[in-house]
């Protein structure tokens, strides 16, 4: 059973987007879920009590649910994440290395077709979306700390 096609229609049905799922030993089921304004956690009881209704209809096996909130550090996953974060610090992991580094850090610059764009304090760099290991945003807390305090 394709649990990611099970659970997809039933979150986005809800309002909200879902952004990873993971599958855990001893039967844990992690799921992150997102929407443009955030999400607080009557929004992950609200999508765990649907899918443990869901899971008892569909006779999913599984020990435990985990719903949460993808974090400031949110991974990238889809293409459209890349085109919508851009102008966001992000931070790259390559599957081969290139020029001798596997990770990149900068300001997403957003994705052009196959290609995302990323400026680098080296200049700016393309990568194809298929040679990308794994992208997460990469808040500047030091920045936001100071945003906060002249508030």
């Amino acid at each position: 059973m394709d649990i990611q096609a099970l659970i997809e229609p039933t979150v986005t049905g809800l309002g909200y987007e879902l952004v990873a799922l993971e599958r855990v030993g001893r039967g844990l089921l992690r799921l992150y879920i997102d929407k443009p304004d955030g999400i607080v956690v009557d929004d992950c009881v609200r999508v765990s009590n649907q899918l443990t209704r869901l899971f008892a209809v569909e006779n999913v096996d599984y020990d435990r649910l985990e719903v949460s909130s993808p974090g400031l550090d949110r991974p990238l996953v889809k293409a459209a994440d890349y085109a919508r974060f851009a102008g966001e610090r992000a931070q790259l992991r390559l599957r081969l290395p290139v020029e001798g580094r596997k990770r990149f850090l900068g300001l997403l610059l957003g994705i052009e077709g196959d290609r995302v764009r990323l400026r680098t304090e080296a200049g700016e760099a393309q990568f194809a979306l298929a040679d990308i290991e794994s992208a997460r945003l990469a808040p500047d807390f030091e920045t936001m700390g100071v945003a906060r305090r002249k508030s």
